[in-house]
């Protein structure tokens, strides 16, 4: 299995003020579906972070994201180990495949590759 990103996740009540706030530091605007607003570095675009005020499927706002080569693998040694999954693993609209699982420390990742 190989990472692709690990972003971290901020829960914001003003997407438009922390997208702000991030542009000063050199983030730019990658995506944005309303709940979400991912920022990214124009010299290196995997160094990003995401804005949320809630999550459009899910009932937990995670606090970070892991991009995976193999989300279904990296799922079923989730399972296997006995880690709270929070998030079924499911296909999202937005062209994901995703869960959420609890680390040992009580934090949530999303757990996500591209389709």
């Amino acid at each position: 299995m190989s990472i692709r990103r690990a972003v971290p996740n901020i829960r914001s009540e003003g997407l438009q003020e922390s997208s702000k706030f991030y542009g000063l530091l050199g983030f730019e605007e990658v995506m944005n579906l309303g709940w979400i607003v991912t920022l990214a570095s124009p010299s290196d675009p995997t160094a990003q972070v995401s804005l949320m005020t809630d999550d459009k499927t899910a009932s937990v706002v995670p606090d970070m994201s892991v991009e995976v080569d193999d989300v279904d693998a990296v799922y079923a040694a989730m399972r296997e180990c006995g880690a709270e999954i929070v998030h079924p693993l499911r296909d999202e609209e937005w062209g994901v495949r995703r869960f959420f699982v609890r680390d040992p420390n009580g934090r949530v990742v999303n757990v996500l590759g591209h389709r």
